[in-house]
């Protein structure tokens, strides 16, 4: 049987599993990011039954749905955190969801050939669901497992490729998925599509919804492959051998304080990810109505290209630009602390929401707005988003015991479910008693609120670090 390390090695060298893990990461975000960015339209324009008979949501309906199923993949991280900490350990929880993972992709690139289309559109989101959410605080702490005290030096650093890995997946599938779903036949259709997908006559779709869901299940195979691959090379940081001992350290005095200062921390950024993830519903039918054609370029632009293609792509950009150039400038005036950070990146994400306002109530006017606005305002966005995501991911993992680190992180991917949660039942509340316009301000009112209000917290935020020790070397046997 093959030895496993269940410690990590004292060096100060990058360790042998990461590339495995961002490799993996990057092949699975495209999975989740393709199927995600073209769920709306999907909904509200292709959703048909196996007859081929159109059987659509209202763009309310379809909102709704949207934010629930995020919310869902990042509430089930709980149930993924507890399960690897207490009885499977990292390793086998992700590989075993992995594989509930790829089984939703199936159910989603099946749809429209039998049974009914609502039915396996909802079984397929519920598995994608349970099987994204409940690998991502494995797979985040995962990394962390990885270092021990000697080369923690890296963390910082491979917490940005991870991210950036995250965001190039998501590049890659936003460009590509809406063009598998969209995409009609010209007057020549090339020869290596009419190999795929057979003759398609001018302005028939070429490829549709089968290959738009099922191209990212097959990545999110080939991402459950490299994970395979790496086993040999990843820190196996075990489970207690008694579940119970799990819940004793875990509900000890200390394990229930780092839960409450981390926790306020992560309740300021349940509305952050309430504003962020309208990029796919809102801000897409707001781009509806705009001028998509981007000047000097000529190019049109497709709704969800704001949230799909816009969003990753600033993040590959500004990623390197932040860490080398934004972060040194800050630091010149004050001590840039991870809690400045994520305060900083609150008040971008209220400015990012007062420009998607302002462009709202330019429609209202009769104005038709180019997409230059809404690409001004993803720049805002994602700016919050590094200063906030990054830094609550790595903050996250340092501030957590090392045997709370899975569920700390899902604690963590918690904001993220509840702010999904509050943005689809604030949608089926309103109900139309607000119109957009007036919804968007009402965000961007709460949202600079919650940042004002952040200031105090974090400066009464006690930071405690945990890291994995590096003498407690051993081996186990394979999964």
């Amino acid at each position: 049987m093959a030895k496993y390390l269940t410690a990590p090695i004292k060096t100060k060298d990058l360790p042998g599993g990461i590339p495995y893990i961002v490799g993996n990461e990057a092949a699975e975000r495209f999975s989740f990011y393709g199927m995600r960015g073209i769920l709306v339209v999907f909904m509200t324009t292709f959703l048909a039954q196996p007859g081929g008979a159109l059987d659509l949501f209202s763009e309310d309906q379809a909102k709704e749905y949207f934010h629930l199923f995020i919310s869902a993949a990042y509430f089930t991280p709980l149930l993924g955190g507890l399960i690897a900490d207490t009885w499977l350990g990292k390793y086998r929880t992700i590989l075993a969801l992995s594989l509930v993972y790829c089984a939703g992709h199936a159910c989603l690139a099946f749809m429209g050939v039998t049974g009914n289309t609502h039915t396996w559109l909802f079984l397929g989101l519920g598995l994608v669901a349970l099987g994204s959410g409940g690998i991502k605080p494995c797979v985040s702490a995962h990394v962390g497992d990885q270092f021990g005290k000697t080369n923690a030096h890296w963390l910082p650093k491979v917490y940005t490729w991870f991210y950036l890995s995250i965001n190039l997946g998501a590049f890659a599938s936003g460009i590509l998925t809406p063009w598998l779903l969209r995409a009609t036949a010209g007057e020549k259709v090339p020869g290596w599509i009419s190999f795929l997908v057979g003759e398609k006559s001018q302005g028939e779709i070429l490829f549709g919804p089968h290959w738009a869901f099922g191209v990212p299940g097959v990545l999110m195979a080939l991402a459950t492959l490299v994970f395979w691959m790496g086993r040999n090379k990843f820190i196996h940081i075990q489970p207690p051998k008694d579940p119970r001992d799990y819940f004793r350290e875990t509900f000890t005095g200390e394990g229930i304080r780092a839960m409450g200062r981390i926790s306020m921390v992560v309740v300021f950024i349940i509305l952050f990810w309430s504003l962020f993830d309208q990029m796919g519903s809102t801000w897409f039918y707001q781009a509806k109505e705009l001028d998509r054609v981007l000047p000097l370029l000529g190019i049109e632009l497709f709704p969800e290209h704001i949230n799909a293609v816009v969003n990753p792509l600033f993040i590959l950009l500004l990623i390197p630009v932040f860490n080398r150039a934004i972060y040194p400038a800050i630091d010149k005036f004050f001590h840039l602390t991870p809690l400045r950070k994520i305060g900083i990146g609150l008040f971008l994400a209220t400015l990012s929401f007062a420009i998607i306002g302002s462009v709202d109530m330019a429609l209202a006017a009769g104005y038709k707005p180019n997409i230059g606005w809404q690409i001004l305002a993803c720049a805002a966005m994602t700016s919050g988003e590094i200063m906030v995501s990054i830094t609550g991911l790595e903050f996250c993992y340092t501030q957590s015991p090392k045997q709370m680190k899975s569920f700390i992180l899902s604690m963590y991917l918690l904001a993220v479910s509840m702010g999904n949660l509050l943005t689809s039942a604030v949608t089926k509340w309103l109900g139309g008693k607000l119109d957009r316009t007036e919804e968007i301000w009402a965000w961007a009112v709460a949202m600079l609120f919650a940042s004002l209000l952040f200031i105090p917290m974090a400066r009464r935020y006690k930071s405690k670090d945990y890291l994995h020790d590096e003498d407690e070397l051993g081996v186990a046997t394979s999964h």
